[in-house]
């Protein structure tokens, strides 16, 4: 093949694989995320990278991350592992993480290219920029957890390359049968790509469109391979609901949603997703979280909307052919695991969420590069088809530069969701988390004040305002607000062992040895409670009870200086009788 293109046909130089347009999509994308690369880290960060004690356990820690199930809150070793292996390598250095994730969507966005190249999609190369540089995927790169979307991404993609590779389709070599090395290489890509997020179980069904926007007549033979896809992503697809649910914490009033109520949910979210798309303004790490209600009639406007659109797509396929409608159904389907029929944790603050539609949007993406290149050629003159192809990236590059920015830190990433979300108790309630580890106590208060009169039975606020009136010696108050928050959730570890500590300090032991308990039975790995519990039992002078929970706590955290000073107490006084 020709790669080089005439000096005035820059669109059929977005349709060729050239070096230097792999080189420039790389180093656009790398430029337009500085921002974002020179972030720190934010919420959930601590809890897959910073507090996680398995990445400092080395390779015992790698061996539970892959094989004892529960050892992570999800079940993503691939994810995990790429944390491991960072730590290993530079320790607690967010910067370091930033650049993987920017560098793997960069990858993605060329692989989209191969992908669509191979499907003979117009418009590509195009359509890997825009998806590259839309600021709607900032959250899924800029966000080091979201590692499992960038990271998913990439198997996702390379499963679908292998199995277009095993799967000939028309106009491909007729004398090219299947490969079936291929075909056990896609498979193995797509569990990589589940162990690193189970949104990517979709890509079977994303499969069977392809075959039958391709194929004119849809065989049993052209099926049958891809049941061990569906099986497997299936099966974790299930695993991770499950874990969801009963490990997360994805259960309660905030997810007690009727089936109306989540059918409200389900039509209406691919028009919010759609139009983020199309109009990326404001874009906000949690939006407002949508008061339903089955009884008003305009918000079954939305699941109309969606169903009408999908019939007249069908309806229509014979003058516009089938690709809008197998968009559209690529892009639902791929949504389903996050369209409110699944309960997830996010579901407690928004039903929406921008990282929800990192592989979603690529098909819609798709399209419109598609009907781009398509009225570009209609237009006289090459040099003003670059340019306005040009502009389209250098305004999305810009909306992703002034996006990144949001992610520089703590408070930075907090500030702007309320600047866009007034009302949103989640970010009230982790500044203050932020504010009072850094020491400012006072404006921890007022953070968990404002979130308490936005969500009066949010257990968080209480514990937060009770550990910032707690540092100012009000113990009493301190005790009001941590049963405040078991009234709410009486499985909260955080608040009994909290608890437990007020009612140690004023000497009811025996009442402190109970929260301490349950805050264990809750949370087993909860180094701080084993800790307090040995703690409770030494002043009983029981250091035979006392020294099992110092060990546990200094297995869970080997740099516990005082587990290990209470230790040392206890084996004195055991060894003193």
């Amino acid at each position: 093949m020709n790669t080089k293109p005439s000096r005035n046909n820059w669109i059929d130089w977005l349709e060729v694989p050239h070096v230097w347009t792999v080189l420039l999509l790389f180093a656009v994308t790398l430029a337009a995320y500085i921002p974002a690369m020179r972030g720190g880290y934010i919420w959930d960060d601590d809890a897959f990278v910073t507090n996680n004690e398995l990445l400092r356990a080395g390779w015992p820690g790698l061996r539970q991350i892959w094989f004892k199930f529960g050892a992570t809150d999800q079940y993503y070793p691939m994810a995990y592992g790429s944390f491991w292996l960072e730590y290993q390598a530079w320790g607690y250095w967010a910067t370091g993480s930033h650049v993987v994730n920017v560098v793997l969507h960069a990858l993605n966005a060329f692989l989209l290219w191969k992908v669509l190249n191979a499907l003979r999609v117009p418009g590509a190369w195009l359509a890997a920029f825009i998806f590259a540089l839309h600021p709607v995927e900032v959250e899924s790169v800029a966000w080091i957890t979201e590692r499992k979307n960038v990271l998913s991404g990439t198997f996702y993609m390379l499963a679908a390359l292998a199995w277009l590779r095993f799967e000939p389709l028309p106009g491909s070599d007729p004398e090219r049968g299947r490969d079936w090395r291929f075909y056990a290489l896609a498979i193995l890509l797509f569990c990589f790509a589940l162990w690193s997020k189970t949104v990517t179980c979709s890509l079977p069904a994303a499969l069977a469109l392809v075959l039958w926007w391709k194929m004119d007549r849809i065989r049993w033979r052209d099926v049958w391979p891809l049941i061990p896809l569906f099986i497997i992503g299936a099966g974790m697809g299930l695993t991770t609901g499950w874990m969801e649910k009963h490990v997360i914490g994805a259960k309660g009033s905030d997810w007690a949603l009727t089936l109306l109520e989540r059918f409200l949910i389900a039509g209406r979210a691919p028009w919010f997703y759609l139009s983020k798309l199309l109009w990326p303004e404001p874009l906000i790490f949690f939006y407002p979280r949508w008061q339903l209600d089955a009884a008003v009639w305009w918000q079954w406007l939305f699941p109309a909307a969606t169903l009408g659109a999908l019939v007249g797509l069908w309806l229509a396929r014979g003058k516009i052919g089938k690709a809008p409608l197998m968009v559209a159904l690529f892009f639902v389907g791929t949504l389903f695991p996050a369209l409110g029929f699944i309960d997830v944790y996010p579901f407690r603050y928004s039903f929406v969420a921008d990282h929800f539609q990192y592989l979603a949007s690529t098909g819609v993406l798709a399209l419109v590069a598609a009907g781009i290149v398509s009225g570009l050629r209609f237009l006289p003159g090459g040099k003003s088809r670059a340019a306005l192809c040009a502009g389209l990236l250098v305004m999305l590059g810009a909306l992703t530069w002034r996006q990144g920015g949001g992610y520089h830190d703590l408070v930075t990433f907090y500030r702007t969701i309320l600047a866009r979300n007034p009302q949103c108790w989640m970010a009230h309630d982790n500044l203050a988390f932020g504010m009072m580890r850094d020491g400012r106590v006072d404006d921890s208060i007022a953070e968990s004040r404002q979130s308490l009169a936005i969500k009066p039975d949010d257990p968080e606020a209480h514990v937060n305002l009770g550990n910032a009136v707690l540092a100012k010696g009000q113990l009493d108050e301190a005790q009001e607000l941590y049963e405040g928050a078991l009234r709410v959730r009486p499985d909260f570890a955080e608040a009994h062992s909290n608890l437990g500590n007020i009612l140690l300090f004023k000497k009811q032991l025996d009442m402190a040895i109970n929260h301490y308990q349950k805050a264990l039975e809750l949370k087993p790995d909860y180094a701080e409670a084993h800790n307090n519990l040995g703690y409770a039992w030494l002043l009983q002078r029981q250091p035979d009870r006392a020294i099992p929970e110092f060990n546990k706590a200094l297995q869970l955290r080997p740099d516990y200086d005082q587990a290990r000073v209470n230790l040392g107490n206890a084996q004195r006084l055991q060894g003193g009788r």
